[in-house]
């Protein structure tokens, strides 16, 4: 398996989760209120497998390793958008979570919120993924030995088995919720 193989393979299960999250949000639209525990779950989902394991594969280990090599500035382009859309939607899911917040402390005109942030999260991951899956991933792997590929194989399989011990040590040592993005940067090259 090459390592974009496991990324794709992860990219199934997002678009999968994704279309779970339209179709409760249909719901959402149809009965005029939100379901305050589907949206912390979604959110769950979002920030700890798409962001933090699935990005943090393709930023700590795919990306780190293509800026290493000397690219095609096509591939530069692509590599610094979709570093910049990871950063995006970590943003509006940070939205989602306050309107989330505020929805759930008794404010419902907060929906509308938290509808855009889902729209827009919606409508995102289809594209973002579309374009790693066609665009970017597999001529990337042309800048790679096969030594160096079967390395980040491995580096990725490492990555999976250790983050569920440093997402929860990181609750542990912060019951506060951290910045997402902050978090990410901090531990994603932590070996633990």
């Amino acid at each position: 398996m090459l390592p974009i193989g496991l990324l794709m393979k992860e990219h199934r299960l997002i678009e999968q989760m994704f279309g779970v999250i339209e179709k409760e949000t249909g719901i959402f639209r149809q009965e005029n209120k939100a379901n305050p525990v589907f949206i912390s779950r979604a959110i769950d989902f979002i920030r700890n497998y798409a962001d933090l394991c699935h990005h943090g594969k393709e930023e700590g280990i795919l990306f780190r390793d293509l800026s290493r090599k000397k690219l095609s500035p096509k591939h530069t382009r692509i590599m610094d958008e979709l570093i910049d859309e990871h950063r995006q939607a970590r943003a509006k899911v940070h939205e989602l979570v306050r309107a989330n917040e505020k929805y759930s402390t008794g404010a419902p005109e907060a929906l509308p919120q938290i509808l855009k942030c889902i729209d827009f999260l919606v409508d995102f991951y289809p594209k973002h993924i579309e374009k790693e899956d066609k665009q970017f991933f597999p001529p990337c792997m042309d800048y790679f030995s096969p030594a160096e590929k079967k390395a980040m194989l491995a580096e990725e399989r490492e990555f999976d088995r250790s983050m569920v011990h440093r997402i929860y040590q990181d609750k542990a040592e912060q019951p506060a919720e951290p910045d997402v993005g902050t978090w990410y940067f901090k531990t994603c090259h932590q070996k633990v």
